[in-house]
């Protein structure tokens, strides 16, 4: 299954678009078995993101992706959804709609108290939804009963606190939902993504509260369950990054795999791993397994698993960065390690065989190297990686969740025969005067310095630190200066714990972690490693023993006991080589693993 991500494709009048159909026939040409399309309004008075399709208007779009779908024989799914009080006023200017006035946790508005007569419209306008998508065409509807959904708040005593019929008995709404859902959509197929534990048991649903509940659901008219788990005040935890473990649901599926022995369930939770999904499946856990994130990052997965090739497969790294698109900024979905991802109407064939094969030289073997050389490779070019390390990957493959992708890479380079040479400064004579073409991918060094260093004082550099070069001492404390507010600094003080100090200028730690959906929980396992955070802080001085910081604000100085200092900041481009055809990725200027895969994505195909 892929699942019901936001992809932010639609258009200004919330319908879906050429980009949708596009987006989701590209994973069913791969091979993907079931695909739920992107959660549709089912009555107006829900706006919760800008793009948000809108399912009065979703008719021919809904048609034209089951069309593009049926032809590769994928089944299609059409998500149904109401965000209630997780939603946003920002778009419609009407105040949110909920079952009780409970403040949403991120903005702190207060929806209004659904009466009689707006449970009866959305209940209708689910009913009227099933029916406009079975009628263009989709197979069947799934209702939404887990993150961002008003069905499960009216189940969860979190966000019901009704007095009337609808708090004696919380599952009533969810049952009418149903039960219109199925008259709308007749004999086709209805689905229930179901949160089954909204980690809040001190009134939220636990997952034996879901076990009991779940059949009660199914009764109503149900085929499938879609076992998930997150409500208001763990947004996060329903699609976390790379610090929780894969298949995170399941031990949760398989509660409700007892409750529910007849019923065809789905896994869902970070299953990125096509060996995990097996086991899954022999084991008994689920009848199905929803891979959402896994098929971002390769929409062939699955015709990759049915050709034995699953070494082949784009390995998802889950860092979120750029599938995580739920957010005031619009931008829209792709993959840091598929780029393609979300442009397939855009971007052209990256790997259109050459009409004249050539030597190809890449200079640097990091991200943008490997790449560069693995496209050129495909395309028929005859290439040679001169790195000047003893290790390929650069960057990515010792700091971040990225050293899969780079293991990915340098197995696809290996199998396509790129020749590779490593512990070279600079490309060699022979080899560039042999060479076409000659790909600049040296990455970044180390950014200036706004801050006094005393000679004697220890100051590194993370990435020395994560090299192994340098070694930081024994005992001490270390401060870590930080002025990106990004993932390297904080990954360092978690390690550290007690011993860290985390200097940034923010009034947080990890602020551009927000992005990314970590930045509460990385907060969190600072906290819990101990370490000290120096906020609103900037760092003047590197002196022996100790570091000299001033308030942002208001310029007070004071010291910092440091038997160390690690600079994460920022970083500049490594100097232009003679004879080069073209510079990727952190060479033109450093930034991340997606621009330099898409920077050498487009150098090779002008070669």
């Amino acid at each position: 299954m892929f699942g019901p991500i936001v992809t932010n494709l639609g258009d200004d009048d919330r319908r879906l678009t050429d980009r949708h159909t596009a987006f989701y026939a590209r994973r069913a040409a791969g091979g993907c078995g079931v695909i739920v399309t992107e959660g549709a309004s089912v009555h107006p008075s829900d706006w919760p993101y800008e793009r948000a399709p809108l399912a009065e208007r979703c008719a021919d779009g809904w048609r034209a992706i089951a069309d593009a779908c049926h032809a590769h024989g994928a089944l299609v799914i059409a998500s149904l959804d109401h965000a209630g009080g997780q939603g946003s006023s920002a778009y419609g200017q009407a105040p949110l709609w909920a079952p009780s006035r409970v403040p949403e946790v991120n903005t702190r508005e207060v929806p209004k108290w659904m009466e009689a007569r707006d449970i009866d419209a959305v209940v209708a306008g689910f009913g009227a939804a099933a029916a406009t998508a079975v009628r263009a065409g989709c197979d069947g509807v799934e209702i939404n009963a887990g993150q961002h959904s008003l069905v499960r708040q009216f189940l969860s005593g979190l966000t019901n606190h009704r007095g009337d019929e609808y708090g004696e008995t919380r599952h009533l709404f969810a049952r009418r939902v149903i039960e219109a859902v199925r008259r709308g959509a007749g004999d086709a197929i209805v689905g229930l993504r179901l949160s089954c534990d909204e980690l809040a048991p001190w009134a939220g649903i636990t997952p034996d509260i879901a076990a009991e509940l779940a059949p009660v659901l199914v009764a109503s008219g149900v085929d499938y369950v879609v076992v998930v788990r997150g409500a208001i005040f763990s947004a996060e935890k329903t699609r976390p990054d790379h610090h929780e473990p894969t298949g995170f649901n399941i031990d949760l599926c398989r509660r409700i795999r007892s409750a529910l022995p007849g019923t065809p369930l789905f896994l869902q939770g970070s299953v990125v791993d096509p060996g995990q999904a097996e086991w899954a499946l022999v084991d008994g856990v689920a009848d199905g397994v929803e891979m959402t994130r896994a098929q971002l990052a390769d929409p062939d997965l699955v015709r990759r698993l049915a050709a034995g090739e699953p070494e082949r497969i784009r390995p998802c790294i889950r860092c979120n960065q750029t599938c995580q698109v739920r957010d005031a900024r619009n931008p829209i979905l792709t993959c840091v390690v598929e780029p393609s991802t979300g442009h397939e109407t855009d971007d052209p064939d990256w790997y259109v065989p050459t009409r004249a094969a050539a030597d190809v030289t890449v200079i640097g073997g990091g991200v943008a190297g490997l790449e560069a050389a693995r496209v050129s490779a495909l395309r028929g070019h005859r290439v040679t990686v001169v790195e000047r390390e003893h290790h390929l990957g650069g960057v990515a493959a010792i700091i971040g969740p990225a050293r899969p992708f780079v293991d990915w890479l340098v197995a696809e380079c290996d199998r396509l025969g790129v020749a590779v040479q490593l512990g070279t400064d600079g490309a060699p004579a022979a080899t560039a005067a042999r060479s076409a073409h000659v790909v600049q991918a040296t990455g970044g060094r180390p950014g200036l310095r706004e801050y006094d260093v005393d000679p004697a004082a220890t100051l590194v550099d993370v990435l020395d630190v994560r090299r192994g070069t340098v070694e930081l001492p024994d005992a001490g404390t270390i401060v870590l200066f930080d002025p990106i507010g990004g993932p390297i600094a904080v990954s360092l003080a978690e390690e550290l714990g007690e011993r860290a100090v985390l200097v940034t200028q923010d009034n947080i730690a990890g602020n551009e972690l927000s992005r990314s959906g970590d930045l509460a929980p990385a907060n969190v396992r600072l906290a819990q490693r101990g370490v000290r955070i120096e906020k609103r802080t900037l760092l003047r001085a590197v002196r022996p023993g100790a570091v000299e910081v001033q308030d942002r604000f208001n310029g007070e100085r004071r010291t910092i006991d440091a038997a160390a200092v690690v600079d994460c900041g920022f970083r500049l481009p490594t100097d232009p080589l003679d004879g080069v055809t073209v510079q990727v990725g952190d060479c033109v200027a450093p930034r991340t693993v997606l621009e330099a895969v898409l920077e050498a994505r487009r150098a090779a195909r002008t070669i």
